[in-house]
């Protein structure tokens, strides 16, 4: 029994931790679970710091990266802990002057200029470049069978690759030979200018040799909600030049794909211990079952599907390995916050992370801003987050229009 009970007192856990041995391969689930009682409990509000771009934390949680605001300065940090003594109990005394202050919490360990002298920091070289033809040697094909004439009408080598395989799909799925033609005329040439007009949205690498391209209308690509207009996702081998693959974007079976195999779509690098624990509907219950409820609640699951894939394909974003947002210990509100680096709307009430074993008890609040909350709440805010891969510290950058930057520090005291 002792082995189903986690304790909420610290010390208590840390005893347990001596005496009990977890299951053979779940160490490293008992380790983190730990950061049940290992939260944030202090914050320092708007601290004096360089009015540097803080960017993120090293996968290794040794280094905190930095950019000028000019973005010619390359700025490193090593995170070191707040430290100070007192005659008696430290938890009822305030914390000292120098608490106030970034380098207290912040090392810097060299600033690096960037391109100070417009030399190259790097260069490009194109590789392949796949449209109009597919393979290098394409256009050197139609020029030497004296196709390629000035004003020729011909389609694309990818819209070509398209077509053919809409029209292969099409005539695969009628098995009678009498209703093929009359199925061909109603799934694919009534709506062949439609195919003809669609172009290229996004692409995203899959691998070294797949890309996972989104096709949709000309003037769907410059509206706001994308996921009301129709779209076509297909995969694409360079290598063989063959479409493998094609979903509309309200297609039930695309949308299974990217709910069982998610991290396929947002690829995270593997190389660091903490990397491997990034939660998503893949591999974590507590998500999949997450993502399934706000699906049961939608009045329509066609339009569900529709907007989860309008945020595909994904860009290269960076996720953070921070076990505050393991979903399987703690939940909050992902429109607030979550492991995806990017800026997102301020809000004026603390953000709560509460406990997945204890449904009621809110285990540590995230508050962005000043302590006194927002002087204007007509202006627009924005608001980012830096939490470090297993310290129990986190950054929150506020940024406001016309206005100076403000960083608080989120630490267990």
């Amino acid at each position: 029994m002792v082995g189903f009970f986690r304790s909420g007192n610290l010390a208590s856990r840390v005893f347990d931790r001596q005496f009990l041995s977890p299951r053979p391969g779940a160490t490293v689930n008992t380790v983190r679970q730990f950061y049940e009682n290992l939260v944030p409990s202090y914050t320092i509000y708007d601290i004096n710091c360089p009015d540097y771009s803080f960017r993120k934390f090293t996968d290794d949680g040794k280094y905190l990266v930095a950019f000028s605001r000019n973005h010619q300065d390359l700025i490193v940090y090593r995170p070191i802990w707040l430290t100070f003594s007192c005659h008696e109990e430290c938890d009822s005394h305030d914390l000292p002057a120098n608490a106030e202050r970034f380098d207290s919490f912040f090392k810097q360990l060299y600033s690096i200029s960037l391109a100070s002298s417009n030399e190259y920091i790097c260069s490009l070289v194109e590789v392949r470049r796949i449209g109009a033809f597919c393979r290098e040697d394409d256009e050197l094909f139609l020029y030497s069978h004296g196709q390629a004439e000035q004003g020729s009408s011909f389609l694309p080598g990818i819209k070509q690759r398209l077509l053919s395989f809409i029209f292969r799909k099409t005539w695969n799925e009628e098995p009678d030979q009498a209703l093929r033609v009359q199925h061909l005329k109603k799934k694919f040439y009534f709506h062949f200018q439609d195919y003809v007009d669609l172009i290229i949205w996004k692409v995203q690498f899959l691998d070294r040799h797949h890309l996972f391209i989104k096709f949709g209308s000309v003037d769907g690509g410059v509206t706001r909600s994308t996921d009301q207009n129709l779209a076509f996702f297909a995969v694409y081998n360079m290598e063989t030049t063959e479409i493998v693959s094609l979903y509309q974007n309200s297609s039930e079976e695309l949308y299974s794909l990217f709910e069982h195999y998610y991290d396929h779509f947002h690829a995270n690098p593997q190389n660091s211990l903490h990397e491997k624990f990034i939660s998503s509907h893949s591999n974590s219950v507590h998500a999949l079952d997450q993502l399934r409820t706000i699906k049961n609640k939608a009045s329509s699951s066609s339009q569900f599907v529709k907007k989860m894939m309008a945020s595909l394909p994904y860009t290269c974003q960076s996720q953070s390995p921070s076990p505050y947002f393991d979903l399987s210990i703690f939940r909050y509100d992902e429109k607030l916050i979550s492991a995806i680096d990017r800026h997102r709307h301020c809000t004026e009430h603390p953000i709560k992370f509460i406990s997945v074993r204890q449904p009621n008890v809110v285990k540590f609040k995230i508050k962005p801003g000043s302590d006194s909350g927002a002087s204007d709440s007509r202006a627009k805010r924005i608001s980012s987050f830096l939490f470090h891969p297993y310290f129990p510290l986190a950054l929150s950058i506020q940024q406001t229009y016309m206005q100076p930057t403000v960083v608080n520090i989120h630490f267990r005291r």
